[in-house]
């Protein structure tokens, strides 16, 4: 009992330096929760300052777009009144220029923003409306340009304070050269993109918190069971197995839950054989000890008896000698080198098998079948475990009973049984016959090993990529039957 306390006492200070070594602060600052918020936020705010770049570009763009479609439709509008009559006179406008300028910008009220700008023979006439920015007014340097021109020309320049779209028309009538100029200022609009923007990063900064808010719960209940499989971890001690989590969803994590309950399983199994090993291996080695320790104390000074005690004693010696060599032989079942591959004939090993099981006892020996072909395989590890099928087929047989021994090659498997007629297994001890220890509860005798055999079969069986097969019927015998393919599916060398 004192290693048990020893080994419980250091989880449980391991458990507490593991709790130190990750103080509550660090689990809220450094959690995965908390990166998974960072993440989150992280991302947002990017995409929020692409979203919003974007619609910024976007705006102005389309602001272009109207731009030139309002200056195009001032111009085509022009065009058709000057290719008109004047509607005053009901004349055609002929080489009066001004005519067209007074009466288009008499019918015509301009969008704001936007201004309407005549120029004839050289000097500034009209505008609409009659208030213009410091940048077209009658001297500046923009408008000076437009009145050299001969050609449509469509443009636009920077400024300090805004961009300045326009589209001119020059007109010539005869000796009469005029220019007919429709200007957008982008002042305004720049500033309405501006004000929108900053909608818009105000929502978006307050949908973000929010958002990051619901973010935090979400992530919380998310990983909720990250916490209680940490929970479930820390309350697991050797002694108690039992706990598991729950599982909720078909997601990762989910997934997860249900693969550590799994292995919590394979655990519990894991440490209730170990028990039952432990228990089994104690009792088994309690025995003979006992029985040896007895006959020694009451070991006299006669020689008969001294001989048959010391023949006791070594019969019990070599049961415990062969018991110890049988958990030895279950143990390098489970390492790399346990088997010595090479090709064996199947034919001349099933003989060989039945010769070598003739001598085990009386019995009514047969050889059923000799299966033809070779096998990649241990030939000592097959015969050992073939010997311990027909060894146990002896123990529970009496004179005159039939075993059979027989092999075959079928469907890309070697097939080696061992049948009897003897007294049979009773279906409830066939699912934990191969088990270390068990043996039949309902035996009519009982075996003098350990209940090691079958569990040394089943290893030799798995060990070559194969399994053992039981048929049987109380009272009308059984038949085991090894398994195993004729190729290793390990890849063992020959």
């Amino acid at each position: 009992m004192a290693p048990k306390i020893f080994f419980t006492r250091s989880n449980q200070n391991a458990q507490v330096t593991k709790k130190n070594r990750f103080p509550g602060w660090r689990r809220i600052f450094f959690g995965v929760r908390t990166r998974i918020l960072i993440s989150y936020i992280v991302l947002m705010i990017f995409s929020t300052l692409v979203s919003v770049l974007a619609i910024y570009e976007v705006l102005l763009v389309r602001l272009e777009e109207q731009v030139e479609k309002s200056l195009i439709k001032e111009v085509k509008e022009f065009r058709r009144l000057t290719a008109g009559r004047n509607p005053t006179t009901a004349q055609p406008f002929g080489d009066d220029v001004a005519a067209m300028f007074d009466v288009f910008l008499s019918r015509n009220i301009p969008h704001d923003n936007t201004f309407l700008i005549t120029l004839l023979n050289g000097e500034f006439y009209k505008s609409n409306p009659q208030v213009l920015p410091v940048n077209l007014q009658p001297n500046s340097a923009l408008v000076k340009q437009w009145q050299k021109l001969k050609q449509p020309k469509e443009g636009k320049k920077l400024t300090s304070t805004d961009t300045i779209y326009y589209l001119a028309e020059p007109v010539l009538k005869g000796k009469t050269q005029g220019v007919f100029v429709v200007v957008y200022s982008d002042t305004l609009a720049h500033q309405q993109v501006n004000q929108a923007i900053v909608v818009i990063i105000q929502v978006t900064i307050a949908v973000l918190a929010i958002a990051s808010m619901l973010a935090w719960l979400v992530a919380g209940r998310l990983l909720a069971p990250l916490r209680l499989l940490i929970e479930t971890a820390r309350s697991i001690t050797e002694s108690d197995l039992s706990q598991r989590i729950p599982v909720e969803g078909v997601d990762q994590i989910a997934e997860l839950s249900i693969t550590f309950n799994e292995m919590l399983d394979r655990l519990q199994t894991a440490f209730a054989s170990q028990r039952n090993f432990i228990n089994d291996a104690s009792h088994e080695l309690r025995t003979p000890i006992t029985i040896i320790r007895g006959h020694l104390e009451l070991l006299g000074d006669d020689p008969q008896e001294r001989r048959e005690t010391v023949e006791l004693v070594t019969d019990e010696l070599d049961r415990m000698s062969r018991f110890v060599d049988d958990l030895l032989l279950l143990a390098k079942a489970e390492q790399p080198n346990f088997l010595n591959l090479q090709t064996v004939d199947i034919s001349s090993l099933t003989e060989e098998l039945y010769t070598k099981a003739t001598a085990l006892g009386e019995r009514d020996w047969r050889l059923e079948n000799k299966g033809m072909g070779r096998i990649v395989a241990d030939r000592q590890r097959l015969t050992q475990a073939m010997m311990n099928l027909a060894e146990n087929a002896t123990q529970h047989t009496t004179d005159g009973d039939v075993i059979a021994l027989g092999s075959e090659v079928l469907n890309g498997h070697a097939y080696f049984w061992v049948r009897d007629t003897g007294v049979g297994i009773d279906l409830a001890d066939q699912e934990r016959i191969f088990e270390r220890f068990a043996r039949g509860s309902h035996s009519y005798r009982r075996s003098e090993g350990a209940g090691l055999g079958l569990s040394i079969v089943s290893a030799i069986a798995t060990a070559h990529g194969g399994r053992v097969e039981l048929k049987s019927k109380p009272g009308k015998g059984s038949t085991f039957t090894i398994v195993i393919p004729l190729d290793p599916p390990f890849g063992g060398s020959v």
